[in-house]
């Protein structure tokens, strides 16, 4: 099974187009062309379905996301697009909002449009902490900013609709 079928996701989205744009800018800062990185991958990364990516016309798997950021020598935060609107402040702000437990019994059931999204970023979370109890996960204040990024909505914003999508957990609930 090619693992290029994996990725397909047939709706474009206003973060998938912002993560497509990072994308190239990353590669064009690295003076490569598409064929290029095909080539420096041995053909793991086709012309055409990075090409896709960057148009923001096909969604990336989060592994996927790691190894291309290995091939381009850069790490796999900076592959993702800011989605601040108001600049850095977010980064100080994420310190007050302090952390935030999601619920992942219930994140497994949420079927919004950003789920496959928050599901791949809680798993990458879960392996690179090597925490899986399964039950909760406590978000750290970079943690946050790349939710909120994916929310595509500002960081105070993102707390608050985790809480809608019966996301959050209560510190009294852990």
């Amino acid at each position: 099974m090619s693992t290029e079928n994996v990725d397909v996701d047939l709706a474009v989205t206003p973060f998938g187009r912002k993560v497509g744009e990072r994308l190239r800018r990353i590669r064009r800062q690295k003076g490569m062309s598409l064929q290029d990185v095909e080539a420096s991958s041995r053909q793991e990364f086709k012309a055409s379905v990075l090409g896709a990516y960057e148009r923001g016309e096909r969604a990336i798997s989060v592994p996927r996301l790691e190894r291309l950021a290995r091939l381009y020598n850069v790490p796999v935060d900076q592959m993702l697009p800011l989605g601040r609107p108001q600049g850095d402040a977010a980064l100080v702000d994420a310190a007050y909002v302090g952390p935030v437990t999601v619920d992942l019994q219930a994140l497994e059931g949420y079927s919004g449009s950003e789920a496959h999204l928050l599901r791949n970023f809680v798993t990458m979370i879960q392996v690179q902490r090597q925490d899986f109890n399964g039950r909760m996960l406590t978000t750290r204040a970079s943690d946050l900013v790349a939710i909120a990024a994916i929310l595509d909505t500002r960081l105070d914003d993102a707390v608050r609709r985790l809480e809608e999508f019966g996301l959050r957990l209560d510190v009294g609930q852990e």
